[in-house]
């Protein structure tokens, strides 16, 4: 008996994890500030308006935005939309007092509970996981320097394919995923892989906004990370590789200055390795 054929990993694929994942996500329950909700749609709608008179839009394209609307809810694709174009503003405004470590958006694959491992650890690969060895490593301080005991480090990111475990077929659920407490020293390091830039998915109706538009759908290759510690904010952030395929053009507008990372040479002479700290803000 031949072995069942596994379906090939894609990027819509991807995308409709992701979105079916956010449904099932718990969302606050706190009342409803009505006249918050009311000065903000009402800026929203004022906004659209201006747009709408300062490019003279037209009933075709009034009907064709109309269509493309009902699509992105049809392809399941709000999830994606809010994530690529909207959310880096969101983080923005939300982390616009933090005085340490720089945020960024989270994006759609984040999944909690990955392996937990103490000061050091090698992230959970497949046999000859492709890739150029990486040795990712910092300290965990607050912010006068002083180091964090049992930080944790949470470290996510896509293979060599630009696919994630637990949101493309075929890859093993703890693929490049795992958390470090760190040490007194506030120390961590992960052996893992450099990730590959990957394309967002462009089957569906954002893929038409971005053909429409005549943009790319190309995110840089990156390092997800969330770092905690009792009494201090939780910081999300990505990391990007300098010289890397768009990252002076990202889709999602996430790339900031404080977020390259410089690899240089392992000292083991097997792949690259690069140091990058993180302060905790006061919670």
């Amino acid at each position: 008996m031949s072995a069942p054929t596994v379906p090939s990993a894609t990027a819509a694929g991807s995308g409709r994890s992701a979105t079916e994942r956010f449904t099932q996500k718990e969302r606050s329950t706190s009342s409803v500030d009505q006249a918050r909700v009311s000065a903000i749609a009402t800026d929203a709608i004022t906004a659209l308006h201006d747009v709408i008179r300062r490019h003279g839009v037209t009933y075709a394209e009034y009907d064709a935005l109309k269509a493309w609307l009902i699509r992105v809810g049809e392809d399941g694709e709000w999830p994606l939309f809010l994530d690529v174009w909207v959310e880096h503003v969101v983080e923005e405004v939300a982390n616009a007092d933090r005085k340490g470590a720089v945020g960024t958006i989270e994006g759609p694959y984040y999944i909690p509970g990955s392996p937990e491992f103490r000061s050091g650890a090698t992230l959970p690969m497949r046999d000859g996981e492709q890739g150029t060895p990486l040795l990712f490593q910092g300290t965990v301080t607050d912010l006068d320097g002083n180091p964090i005991e049992d930080a944790r480090v949470e470290l996510w990111h896509a293979d060599d394919d630009g696919f994630y475990s637990q949101f493309a077929p075929g890859i093993p659920e703890w693929n490049l995923r795992g958390s470090i407490l760190t040490g007194a020293d506030g120390r961590f390091a992960f052996h893992t892989v450099k990730p590959a830039p990957y394309q967002i998915p462009t089957d569906g109706s954002c893929g038409a906004l971005i053909a429409a538009a005549g943009w790319h759908a190309w995110r840089p290759a990156h390092l997800h990370l969330k770092v905690s510690a009792p009494g201090k904010q939780l910081v999300t952030t990505q990391l990007y590789f300098e010289g890397g395929a768009h990252v002076q053009d990202d889709v999602a507008q996430a790339v900031k200055p404080e977020l390259i990372l410089r690899p240089t040479p392992a000292a083991s002479g097997h792949g690259e390795e690069v140091t990058y700290d993180f302060a905790l803000d006061p919670a």
